[in-house]
């Protein structure tokens, strides 16, 4: 990603545009770039545009959970003086926009959604990653999209290095598990902000039927499928992706 990464405080994040807020949330082992073409299509269109780096390495063990990274995400907004924001939230990320917008929904204008956790979640497949196991974590970079060639070097090395350091890896866990925890189906009928769901049809991490299942009991929710695509349709089908969305905040009016 070629914007630079801005430090203020305890936050590190991106800033593009002016206009309606939109905040994007990364996933788990995923990085700010995933989004490029979210930030490259929105601020032309009158959308500010945010990333902020989670501290998903960072925090205390014991508070490495989906809750403390909600509250981080509202400490973000509010230092950033921000109201009426759009949440986006890829994986993790979207269960730290769904998890946020349950505590403090007059915060929030609209909430984004594509393979979050929540309700679901196979993250780690048939088996926990492997210290050292190249080729392990190699098929599972690849996995998480539908043409595996998308899992560039680039980005099998970056997770291979992630789940290498031990105490990342004790992380990583710790946030798998807290995910799985913090099923959200109890809460989803009474959330009222308005809800884009974006799904890959060939997701192997969060299956298609969760995407149904947030349809249904999110009360102010539409579902839109991206073909041929897996966990990130923003970088496997970005062009695709950032026209659903566009559309979708078009005929919302936000």
């Amino acid at each position: 990603m070629k914007e630079e990464l801005i430090t203020e405080g305890k936050y590190k994040y991106i800033e593009v545009g002016e206009g309606t807020p939109i905040i994007i949330l990364h996933g788990l082992l995923g990085g700010l770039s995933n989004f490029n073409g979210v930030v490259e299509h929105f601020p032309p269109l009158g959308y500010k545009v945010l990333v902020p780096e989670l501290p998903i390495y960072s925090m205390p063990l014991l508070k490495t959970n989906v809750k403390s990274f909600a509250k981080f995400l509202e400490g973000f907004i509010k230092f950033k003086g921000l109201k009426d924001v759009i949440l986006l939230g890829n994986s993790l990320g979207g269960h730290i926009g769904l998890l946020h917008t349950k505590l403090s929904p007059n915060l929030v204008k609209a909430l984004v959604i594509t393979g979050s956790s929540g309700l679901y979640e196979s993250a780690m497949g048939d088996g926990y990653p492997k210290r050292g196991d190249y080729e392990f974590i190699k098929k599972k970079a690849q996995d998480v999209f539908y043409d595996p060639e998308v899992a560039t070097p680039e980005i099998i090395d970056e997770v291979f290095a992630t789940l290498n350091d031990r105490m990342k890896l004790v992380k990583t866990l710790a946030i798998a598990k807290s995910a799985i925890r913090h099923n959200m189906s109890k809460d989803l009928p009474h959330m009222l902000t308005p809800t884009c769901i974006i799904w890959g049809e060939n997701d192997n991490v969060t299956p298609p039927n969760v995407a149904k299942e947030f349809h249904e009991l999110l009360p102010d929710s539409d579902l839109f499928w991206i073909e041929k695509c897996g966990h990130a349709p923003m970088m496997e089908h970005p062009d695709k992706f950032n026209t659903i969305l566009e559309s979708w905040l078009k005929a919302r009016n936000f």
